[in-house]
C-alpha cells in the first residue's frame, strides 16, 4: 500500500499565509454580506446536516485549465471508498466482494494491484483503481520492460476484452503522496506512469486512465483560492510534463483532500461547521477578495485553489478532470491533541460530503455544475497502523464488518444503506462529569430497571472498561425502555441522544438497525442477531448464514440421539 500520510499535514510555510488569508477573507466576507443578503436570506432555515445552496454568484474569473468530471472523465460524479488491508481479520476477497455488494459501493481504490482480490471484485459490480505502492516506483519507472510485465501481471487478466470483467480497473494510482511521502522517488515517478501508460496502449487497453495521487500540500498559499500556486521546485521540473501528459492521455489529475487538517492546523481560523459542509451564517462565509465568490465550505476552496494553481502554470491542456482520491475524517482520536476526531464529527462530514457530491452536485464557486468525484478514506478501521490514534480510525466500518457509526445518506439510492434519520440513541455526555455519569449509570441499573448484564465482567460490552462506555449502554437501554419519551436521557445532565449508532464489535446496542433482537437467558444477556431488513449487515449475514446451517443440522442430530435414548434407557423411567 501506498504511504498514505494524507497531504496537508505538512504544508510548510504556506500554512501560515493559508492562516492569515482565512482570517481576513472572514473580515471581508462581514463587510460584503449585505451583497448577498437576498441570496442567503433563508439559509438559516436549512436542517443541521443540509448544505447551503449558495452558489448563485457570477464567476468573475477564467475557468482555468482543468475540469472536474465525474470519475475525472466522463459520467455522472459519485462517491467511492478506499480499501486498506492493515486491518485485523480482514474479510477474505470473496466476503469482501458481498460486502460491497450489500452496500451498493460500486467505486473502490485499492493500494496495490492484488489478483486475489481483483478476482473476487469481478463479481462485486465495484470498479476499481488499482495501486502501485511507492516501493516499486524505482523498477517500473526505470525500466519499461518491468512496467510491460506489471501490466500483463496485474492488469491484462482483469481488463483484457476476453476477461471476466473487461471493465473492472478504472484507473492506475502510481504511487501515493510521493513528492512528500517519498520525494527521492520523484525522478523515475513521470517515468514510471509513461511507461505504464506505453504498456496499456500496447495492450490494446488505452481507456485505463494512468495518473499518481498527489498531496494538497503542494498548493501554496490557498486561500484564498485565486493567488494559489503550486510549489515552484516542483512546477516546471515535474507538474507541467506530468499534466501535459494526463492532456494527452485523457488522465485524471489526483489528489488527496483533507478539510480535517485544514481545521486541526488552523488555530481556530477555521470554523468547525466550515470544514464540516455546514451552513453558515453569510458573516462566517469565506469571501474571495479578488473574484468575490463566497465559499460555505473548506473542500470547495480547496478545489478551486487547485484549479488556480493549475492554470498559473499555463499549461495548455485543453482540460484535466479532477479525481479526489482520497478525503475523510477520524472517528477517534487522542482527545487533548485531536479533539476534533469524533464520530459525530465523522459522521457529519461524510454523511455532507455525499449529499454535496451525489446529490447537490453543485461543483464550486469558481466551476459550478462541475463536480469532483470522491473516494472516502476509507472502508475499514485499519487497527494496525502507526502513529496518532486517529491513523487507525478513519474507517466507516470496523474490521468485521459492523458501522463505526451510520451515514445520513437519503436519495443516494441506497449507497452505503445505513441512514439513521429516524434512529436515535441516548449515551453520556462527553463534557458531563465524570462522577455524575458514574451516579446516573447506578440509577439507570437500579431504580431505573435497565438490563446491564452486558457491562458485567466477561459480558460482550465489558469492554472498554470504562464509565462513559458502560453509561452509555446504560443509559441507552433506558432511552429505548421508555420509547425514547422526551426527558428519557436526561440523567441529570449526563446523558445526551446522538443518531450515531454507538454499537461497537460485538457490543450491540438496543434500538440499533443492524442486530434487533436482545434476550435474557439463564440469568446473562445473550445477543441474538436478525438482519432488520435487506440493508443489514452483510458480513453478519455471511458468517451466520454458514453457522445457522450448521446448527440446523446439529438440532436435527440430537433430536435423533434424545429419541433413541428415550426410547432404550431405563434413566427416564
Amino acid at each position: 500500500m501506498g504511504s498514505r500520510s494524507r497531504g496537508g499535514r505538512s504544508s510548510g510555510s504556506g500554512l501560515l499565509l493559508l492562516l492569515l488569508s482565512l482570517h481576513l477573507l472572514c473580515l471581508h466576507s462581514s463587510l460584503r454580506c449585505k451583497l448577498s443578503s437576498l441570496t442567503h436570506t433563508h439559509a438559516s432555515l436549512l436542517p443541521p446536516c443540509s448544505v447551503s445552496e449558495c452558489f448563485g454568484f457570477d464567476c468573475l474569473c477564467a475557468a482555468g485549465s482543468v475540469s472536474a468530471a465525474g470519475g475525472g472523465g466522463s459520467g455522472a460524479p459519485y462517491v467511492g471508498v478506499t480499501i486498506g488491508t492493515a486491518v485485523t481479520n480482514l474479510l477474505s476477497p470473496s466476503d469482501l466482494a458481498e460486502f460491497l455488494r450489500a452496500e451498493r459501493i460500486t467505486h473502490v481504490r485499492l493500494y496495490d494491484a492484488d489478483p486475489r482480490l481483483l478476482s473476487a471484485l469481478a463479481s462485486s459490480g465495484a470498479t476499481a483503481i488499482v495501486g502501485v505502492p511507492n516501493d516499486e516506483l524505482l523498477a517500473l519507472g526505470s525500466s519499461p520492460a518491468t512496467a510491460s510485465a506489471w501490466v500483463a501481471r496485474r492488469v491484462l487478466p482483469f481488463a483484457a476484452a476476453n476477461s471476466r470483467n473487461p471493465g473492472l480497473i478504472s484507473a492506475i494510482a502510481v504511487g501515493d503522496e510521493v513528492p512528500t511521502a517519498l520525494p527521492s522517488a520523484l525522478p523515475v515517478l513521470l517515468p514510471a506512469i509513461q511507461s505504464l501508460a506505453t504498456a496499456l496502449a500496447a495492450a490494446n487497453i488505452s481507456s485505463i486512465p494512468v495518473s499518481t495521487p498527489l498531496p494538497f500540500s503542494i498548493v501554496l498559499d490557498p486561500f484564498p483560492p485565486s493567488q494559489a500556486y503550486f510549489n515552484q521546485s516542483l512546477a516546471k521540473s515535474f507538474l507541467v510534463p506530468l499534466l501535459s501528459h494526463l492532456a494527452n492521455t485523457s488522465a485524471p489529475l489526483m489528489l488527496n483532500l483533507y478539510p480535517y487538517y485544514a481545521l486541526m492546523q488552523s488555530g481556530g481560523v477555521v470554523p468547525v461547521d466550515n470544514a464540516m459542509f455546514k451552513p453558515l451564517p453569510p458573516s462566517l462565509e469565506m469571501v474571495d477578495p479578488n473574484t468575490l465568490l463566497h465559499y460555505t465550505n473548506v473542500f470547495d476552496a480547496m478545489l478551486d485553489a487547485v484549479y488556480v494553481a493549475v492554470k498559473n502554470l499555463n499549461v495548455s491542456s485543453g482540460g484535466v478532470p479532477v479525481l479526489v482520491t482520497e478525503t475523510g475524517w477520524p472517528s477517534y482520536g487522542d482527545r487533548k491533541q485531536e479533539p476534533y476526531a469524533s464520530r459525530d464529527n465523522a459522521n457529519t462530514y461524510n454523511s455532507n460530503l455525499i449529499k454535496h457530491v451525489v446529490t447537490d452536485k453543485p461543483g464550486t464557486p469558481m466551476r459550478p455544475g462541475a463536480q469532483a468525484s470522491v473516494y472516502i478514506y476509507e472502508l475499514f478501521n485499519e487497527d494496525l497502523r502507526p502513529g496518532p490514534v486517529s491513523e487507525a480510525n478513519w474507517g466507516l466500518f470496523h474490521g468485521n464488518g459492523t458501522p463505526v457509526y451510520l451515514l445520513h445518506v437519503n436519495g443516494t439510492d441506497g449507497f452505503l444503506g445505513n441512514d439513521t434519520t429516524d434512529r436515535t440513541f441516548c449515551i453520556a455526555a462527553d463534557d458531563a462529569d465524570e462522577k455524575a455519569v458514574q451516579a446516573a449509570m447506578d440509577w439507570a441499573c437500579g431504580p431505573g430497571r435497565s438490563d446491564c448484564t452486558a457491562i458485567q465482567p466477561g459480558e460482550g460490552c465489558f469492554q472498554p472498561n470504562d464509565v462513559r462506555s458502560h453509561a452509555s449502554f446504560a443509559f441507552n437501554t433506558y432511552y429505548q425502555s421508555q420509547g425514547k419519551a422526551g426527558g428519557s436521557c436526561y440523567f441529570q445532565g449526563a446523558g445526551m441522544v446522538t443518531t450515531t449508532d454507538p454499537s461497537h464489535d460485538s457490543c450491540i446496542f438496543l434500538g440499533s438497525k443492524r442486530y434487533s433482537n436482545v434476550t435474557k437467558s439463564d440469568g446473562a444477556n445473550s445477543t441474538t442477531t436478525q438482519t432488520s431488513d435487506a440493508k443489514g449487515s452483510a458480513i453478519w449475514r455471511l458468517r451466520t448464514g454458514r453457522e445457522n446451517w450448521f446448527l440446523s443440522i446439529l438440532r436435527l442430530l440430537l433430536s435423533g440421539m434424545v429419541a433413541v435414548i428415550m426410547t432404550n434407557s431405563n434413566f427416564w423411567t
